[in-house]
This record gives C-alpha cells, structure tokens and sequence, in this order.
C-alpha cells in the first residue's frame, strides 16, 4: 500500500511530467542551440549593458559575461526561466498531492486503508520529488546533447550541479504548497498561497542588491541559496545544498503536524 501512494502520485503527474518534460528539453535545447550566433555577436553585450540596471538584474542578475557559455546559460535560463518553470512545476504537484485529492473526494478513502497519515504525507512528498527530480533529469539531457551538438565548452559536471540546484529550490516550493494544502485542505489556495511567495522570494533576491534597505534581507530569499555561488561555474556549495534541504525539510515537518490533527472533507 506504501508504495502504491508513491506510484499513484508519480502516476497521477505521468501526463503533465511528459509535456514539461518536452517543453523544457525543447526550451533548453534551442537556447543552446542559439550560443554561437550569441558568442559571434559582441554587440549583444553592449546592448545589455544599456538596459536600465534594474531590468538586466530583473532577468539575468549579476551574469553579464553573456558570450561564455556559463554566462550565457545562467542570464538566458538558470537565473529566470528555468527557476520558475520548476518551482510553478513543483507547487502544482505538491498543492494537488493532498489538497487535490480531497477537493476530488478520494483521500477519504485513501485514508480508511491501514496506512498511517505521516506515511501519506510522506510518500505524497516523495512522489512531487520525485517527479521534479526526473524533469531536471532530462533538463541535463537536452542541455548535455545540445552542448555537444554545437561544440559548447561546458562542463557536463557544472550543467548536472545547477540541474540539481534547480531541483532542490523547486522541491522546497513544491513541499511549502503541500504543506498549504494539509493545513487548508484548499488546492487552489495553497498553490496561489506559494506561487505569490515563490514571485516575491525571487524579485527579493534579484533587486536587492539595488537597495540598502533591501539588501539585507537577501539572504531570506531561497532564490538566492540557488544561484548565488553559481553551481553551473562552481559546482554546488555544501552550505546552499542544506539551506535548501533545511526548508524542505521544515516545510515537510509543518505538513506532517498539521495533517495529522486536521479533520479531513472528502
């Protein structure tokens, strides 16, 4: 019964993981495929450095080396695009994990078997996890193959690190919006509820740095346990990697205590 909790959750995002899966190896491929126009054109540079300060920090941070091939990838997908896309693809599977199946009236069901709620809960998280870690998976595939394909010189090693960074800041999301949904019971709520934080931790993290006021409370973005050290350069900071891990494992905690005294509709 504990492993059918875990298959039912990965099986019920079999579809929507096949169509991210697409969309990111797609998006992640052509990017790629795009560098050597981009490496050719210095005044692709020039152009970037006249945007308004705001904006390039908006989009790309700090990476304005845009013609290496590690500039190149972290302005164009690690430092907006590919974070969001997980974290949007992770707070929907954790927000339907529990909340989910109780507004479609099965966890009620699920719930009569003799299989404990902590147990539940736990395998639920282990299948949104799961499920993110597989994309970020083929999200290192469309982009090692698309390396290769146009002779990018990139570590294969740097691409898996930043791959995995993407995965753990997701999968914190991801488990914040299940613990949404075992506090309210509420699919729609807990998946607003962590989208909007998600939205506001990166606009912290990325214009901070533009303010005084705000510039100390950069830390307090987990965006910022992502990206700062630059993974895809430096490989994962081990201290990043528990920031991370500690949030999920927080968020993770709040969804075991709440579910287990919470009266369940459906």
């Amino acid at each position: 019964m504990l492993a059918n909790v875990f298959l039912k959750t990965l099986r019920d995002q079999r579809r929507s993981l096949l169509w991210w899966g697409i969309g990111v190896v797609a998006l992640t491929s052509l990017t790629v495929a795009f560098y050597p126009a981009f490496a050719d054109a210095p005044d692709f540079e020039d152009l970037f450095e006249q945007m308004p300060e705001a904006l390039g920090r908006m989009f790309a941070g700090e990476f304005t080396d845009l013609t290496s091939p590690e500039g190149f990838l972290n302005s164009q997908l690690f430092f907006f695009v590919i974070p969001l896309m997980f974290v949007i693809f992770a707070v929907l599977g954790g927000s339907a994990a529990i909340a989910g199946e109780e507004g479609a009236g099965t966890l009620g069901l699920l719930l009569t078997s003799p299989v404990p709620r902590w147990r539940v809960v736990v395998h639920k998280f282990g299948g949104v996890a799961a499920a993110t870690l597989v994309l970020a998976l083929l999200m290192w595939v469309g982009l090692a193959v698309g390396a290769v394909a146009v002779g990018m010189d990139i570590s294969l090693a740097g691409l898996a690190a930043v791959c995995l960074s993407t995965a753990l800041l997701a999968v914190a999301f991801g488990t914040f919006a299940l613990a949404l949904g075992c506090i309210t019971g509420a699919r729609g709520l807990s998946a607003g509820a962590a989208s909007a934080v998600a939205i506001a931790a990166y606009f912290l993290n990325a214009l901070a740095p533009l303010s005084d006021a705000l510039t100390p409370l950069q830390k307090l973005s987990p965006f910022y346990y992502f990206i700062e050290t630059d993974p895809l350069t430096n490989g994962l900071d081990p201290l990043h990697v528990a920031v991370l891990l500690g949030l999920t494992a927080v968020a993770l905690g709040v969804a075991l205590f709440t579910f287990e005294r919470r009266d369940v509709h459906g």
